[in-house]
């Protein structure tokens, strides 16, 4: 539902429509069983099933679609409770120092950076004339999600889950840079796919 409100103050619109080229690339509405985070109103679908109140309350089920409203008390339960179901896809910002993206670092199977900044739209479906203000990512939860991503053809950097969480200090062993990224070498997934590589 708003990502796009992340720079905005609470209170703001929380009503920011998830581009609908992106929902197609990544399977369409019908791929998706449920959007428990939706838009009231909304011009069109993010998935089979909408709910635009009460997502945090009531059971999710199947493969979920989450744009959650990005007030900085509530954001951190929504990408528990995905993380927690473990199917699915998320559209957050690139906020890898916060703390509700632990969850994220935990139990993603991927993380798909996006090369471009995109424009949320409004509820009558007319495009915002600004960009979203920080950098975007689609997490994946679960090895449908992530098959998704591999093949969505939206621009990016796509890292599987192979990144190693360690306290600050000297590095202990040297690390292998693959793709120009750094890079665990005891990881099994040995790539990072860059999309702007192969539509070059």
């Amino acid at each position: 539902m708003t990502l796009g409100s992340h720079q905005r103050t609470v209170g703001k619109s929380q009503n920011h429509i998830t581009p609908l080229e992106m929902i197609n690339a990544l399977g369409g509405a019908e791929a998706n069983d449920l959007d428990p985070a939706g838009a009231d109103p909304q011009p069109w679908p993010c998935a089979k099933v909408t709910w635009t109140s009460r997502g945090l309350e009531l059971i999710w089920f199947g493969f979920v679609w989450l744009n959650p409203p990005f007030d900085v008390r509530e954001v951190g339960k929504w990408i528990a409770k995905l993380a927690a179901h473990g199917n699915g896809i998320a559209l957050l910002h690139a906020r890898t120092e916060a703390g509700w993206f632990e969850p994220i670092w935990e139990k993603a199977s991927g993380i798909l950076f996006l090369a471009d900044r995109i424009f949320f739209h409004k509820p009558d479906g007319t495009r915002h004339p600004h960009n979203s203000g920080a950098p975007a990512i689609l997490v994946a939860f679960g090895a449908e999600a992530f098959d998704r991503l591999r093949h969505c053809g939206i621009a990016g950097t796509l890292g599987p889950r192979c990144w190693h969480i360690q306290a600050a200090g000297p590095p202990l062993r040297p690390r292998l840079s693959v793709g120009g990224a750094e890079h665990d070498p005891n990881c099994r997934h040995r790539f990072w796919s860059d999309r702007r590589l192969r539509d070059a």
